[in-house]
């Protein structure tokens, strides 16, 4: 009679099988870990040499605007940055520190490009009809970003990886040319104005308040006295939170969605374009919204403040979303949200620049952007730090929703709509 053991069996398979679920995890996150880094030194070396030479140039751009007008300093601006890109490929082709020179130079070409749209815009509309004008100068912005998003992979496939930047860069020419023969730098300038035109557009701008002959632009800034008043201080938060916004979504969401949801890049590319179009559509409807409200006897101030109360609390709710969205269609809707609501504060601090200092546009408008560089670069390394040292976005995005609750209530308590007297003694 054979012996019956009483010792238990161990099946040993299902221990080998709870082991390697979790070997498997180590490797991938390892594996993660690393594809993140890599994203990360790339994504951070390329956005920070832009912005190092988007932070030289707003400042004296935007005096320059103010001295020569925005046609001549913006013709000047996209023909050095299509120059930029056009030769990036040959840069790439011998030096990795010639083609980071080539970006700077880019950013400090498209420096001028906000300051000079904004001076446009206050010679060629009147007060009550801006909001709709930077509406859609900021749709073609938008736009611009989609095509290049979804352009790029096509060229690429066919033209290798330099086709977009050869192709853009002769785009960019082309514009040039197209600008200098089409465009008048005031209305009073253009032969094919109506007299009607030109009386309602100058009529228009009298509306609110008129600049007195003593009102002439001086050729040095009065920086200190800009500096001296709060809703200057207003207009310089609110553009370095939105920079801080815009350029880590922009420079960040195709990496999010790559090691995140593991979103192949033309598909991220899909996924990083629709908010922009969202962006465009919202922000001219926000644009006819505000101009809607001033003619119906809002205050210019009230206007500015709900405006851009929307685009900074409505994407700080919506990147808390997406932090705790589960899968990628919910994560691409919220972050959808997040772009187009930002679109709102360019009917907020970004006209209201044109109104609290008209003669010197340019110039608040170069001080705000340098301040929003400063905070784009912090921004974009920040994100590269949270992903390198957590191999997470969530903390950075907790942080950035933050930063847009505190900046809304610094905007709501010092903005104002009406004009600031920077040439008096007061």
């Amino acid at each position: 009679m054979a012996k019956t053991s009483t010792r238990p069996r161990v099946n040993r398979a299902p221990l080998h099988r709870l082991r390697q679920p979790k070997t498997t995890t180590n490797r991938q996150a390892s594996h993660r870990r690393s594809h993140v880094k890599n994203a990360t030194d790339s994504a951070v070396r390329s956005w920070s040499s832009f912005l190092w030479g988007y932070l030289v140039s707003p400042i004296i751009g935007g005096a320059l605007v103010d001295y020569y007008g925005g046609k001549r300093v913006m013709a000047y601006g996209v023909a050095l940055w299509s120059l930029a890109t056009f030769l990036s490929p040959w840069a790439a082709a011998r030096s990795l520190w010639l083609f980071l020179s080539t970006r700077v130079l880019l950013g400090m070409a498209e420096g001028v490009a906000l300051p000079s749209m904004n001076n446009m815009v206050l010679r060629w509309f009147p007060r009550t009809e801006r909001s709709s004008a930077v509406g859609i100068a900021m749709a073609g912005f938008q736009l611009g970003n989609t095509i290049g998003l979804l352009l790029s992979p096509i060229i690429m496939s066919r033209a290798g990886i330099f086709g977009p930047f050869v192709i853009f860069g002769l785009f960019g020419f082309l514009w040039v040319l197209v600008w200098i023969s089409a465009i008048s730098g005031t209305p009073g300038e253009n032969a094919q104005i109506s007299a009607h035109e030109l009386d309602y557009i100058t009529r228009g701008q009298k509306l609110v308040k008129t600049q007195s002959g003593g009102e002439r632009l001086r050729k040095v800034p009065p920086f200190s006295k800009l500096l001296s008043k709060w809703p200057t201080w207003a207009l310089i938060s609110a553009n370095a939170m939105h920079s801080w916004g815009y350029f880590v979504i922009l420079s960040w969401m195709p990496v999010y969605f790559k090691t995140i949801y593991h979103v192949n890049l033309r598909e991220a590319a899909w996924f990083s374009a629709l908010p922009w179009v969202m962006m465009a559509v919202l922000g001219y409807v926000a644009g006819v919204v505000s101009d809607r409200l001033i003619q119906n006897g809002t205050s210019i101030t009230l206007t500015r403040k709900i405006m851009q109360t929307i685009g900074f609390v409505g994407p700080g709710v919506a990147l808390l979303g997406l932090n705790a969205a589960k899968s990628p269609v919910i994560a691409s809707a919220w972050l959808t949200i997040a772009v187009g609501l930002k679109s709102f504060g360019h009917s907020g601090f970004l006209v209201n620049l044109q109104e609290i200092a008209p003669q010197y546009a340019g110039v608040l408008h170069g001080m705000s952007n340098t301040a929003g560089t400063f905070a784009a670069i912090l921004g974009t390394v920040g994100a590269g730090f949270f992903v390198d040292r957590m191999g997470s976005f969530r903390g950075f995005l907790i942080l950035t929703s933050l930063l847009y609750f505190s900046s809304t209530l610094f905007w709501d308590i010092f903005a104002t709509g009406e004009r600031v007297d920077f040439d008096g003694t007061g």
